[in-house]
């Protein structure tokens, strides 16, 4: 092997090394997260229903995530953290065909999870989430068209949390981070809109800044 060769192989060698040796050391992440949350229209069942528009229909609430992050396990592969993710949706308007449902309502989500980088000492890491913890719905205090308070109340539940993203280094240790998150939750209490179901899927979807020390 010529001296440039091996000159050349040494100085990958010393770089694989060094990218290796950050990554270890970097091993907390805070993000913030905005986007918007999509949960499905729900049909009516019981002597509540409407004859025509027998649906809850809901808004895409604007949504903001933040989360901290701590890496446990580093590989040039792959790499294992622990995260936080707190989600809030503060501002879900709905809209039936009477006045059946709150005008609105408040979800905030927290759940501690496991998550699986591909790639994480490169500049673009593919990643996946899995976790679970809790959700909080506050309705508001009175019906759509004037129909009147609302007799449902604040509840809380057991949410799981699903999510896939991918991280892209944009200078030194800041990432633009771009993810989707199902948070699968309880159902808000709507006493006067039965739609049969006692969960529903919360699909949060955005981008947002990732900050590594």
């Amino acid at each position: 092997m010529s001296e440039k060769r091996l000159l050349l192989a040494v100085l990958v060698v010393f770089a694989i090394l060094r990218i290796s040796a950050v990554a270890q050391d970097e091993k907390n992440e805070l993000t913030g997260v905005i986007g918007r949350t999509f949960i499905s229209d729900q049909g009516l069942i019981g002597p509540n229903a409407p004859p025509v528009e027998a649906v809850i229909y809901s808004g895409k609430g604007l949504s903001f995530e933040v989360n901290y992050t701590r890496r446990l396990l580093v590989t040039q592969i792959y790499s294992i953290s622990a995260e936080v993710p707190a989600m809030f949706n503060l501002d879900e308007d709905l809209n039936s065909g009477g006045p059946f449902v709150p005008k609105d309502y408040k979800e905030i989500f927290v759940t501690p999870a496991a998550r699986v980088n591909l790639f994480p000492a490169t500049a673009v890491s593919p990643w996946v989430s899995l976790g679970g913890g809790f959700g909080h719905f506050s309705e508001n205090s009175q019906l759509i068209y004037a129909g009147g308070p609302n007799p449902g109340k604040s509840t809380t539940s057991g949410v799981l949390q699903g999510g896939v993203g991918l991280d892209v280094r944009v200078i030194h240790r800041f990432y633009i981070r771009g993810e989707a998150r199902d948070f699968w939750s309880g159902h808000p209490d709507f006493p006067l809109a039965d739609t049969g179901k006692t969960r529903q899927h919360n699909y949060f979807v955005g981008g947002g800044v990732m900050w590594r020390f």
